[in-house]
């Protein structure tokens, strides 16, 4: 029997000549340390490019591309990421979502959160799904619309919201649970 995480397979969509891939293959590792290392990703730091490819084959990523050309995957632009830390089954943190500032206001963020969501829905078993936001006035309403979440806590302290969102494997997801049969 095929585990879950192989029957999520590789997944990708493609949207006025930009694409969304699952493949974490397609990361360009170079490009990503600079993300990783540039003033618009704050909450982390970029690791050694052996790190940077072992986070990306332990995740289940979304790399966002701009294709100059249809379906040439030589030609492609990295431009946005999403990320979730998942066992593929019952549990996903969504983190390092981010889109290339010259990139922004196209509506690609909410076509990118999008697609994680609907990878999300396709597991059947999964309880939760989590994020931590620092930007409260844009974030928290973008992550409610597109992905459903919930304020679970905030620590205005430390200028920080956790959201939660349940999935089919909650015992209170939808009216009546979840059967797992």
């Amino acid at each position: 029997m095929a585990s879950i995480k192989s029957q999520l397979q590789v997944r990708s969509w493609k949207k006025d000549g930009f694409l969304i891939s699952t493949d974490p293959s397609l990361f360009p590792i170079q490009s990503l340390i600079d993300v990783f290392d540039s003033k618009e990703f704050y909450w982390s730091k970029a690791m050694p490019a052996e790190a940077m490819r072992e986070m990306l084959d332990n995740s289940l990523c979304f790399g966002l591309y701009e294709q100059s050309q249809p379906d040439a995957a030589s030609e492609l632009k990295f431009v946005g990421l999403a990320r979730c830390i998942t066992d593929f089954v019952t549990f996903a943190y969504l983190t390092d979502v981010w889109v290339d500032p010259t990139y922004q206001g196209k509506g690609l963020g909410s076509w990118l959160v999008g697609c994680v969501q609907e990878v999300l829905e396709t597991m059947p078993y999964l309880r939760r799904s989590m994020l931590y936001t620092r930007d409260w006035e844009r974030s928290v309403p973008f992550y409610q619309r597109l992905m459903g979440m919930k304020l679970v806590e905030t620590r205005m302290g430390e200028g920080l919201a956790i959201m939660e969102s349940k999935g089919k494997g909650h015992p209170s997801y939808g009216s009546e649970g979840t059967s797992y049969n």
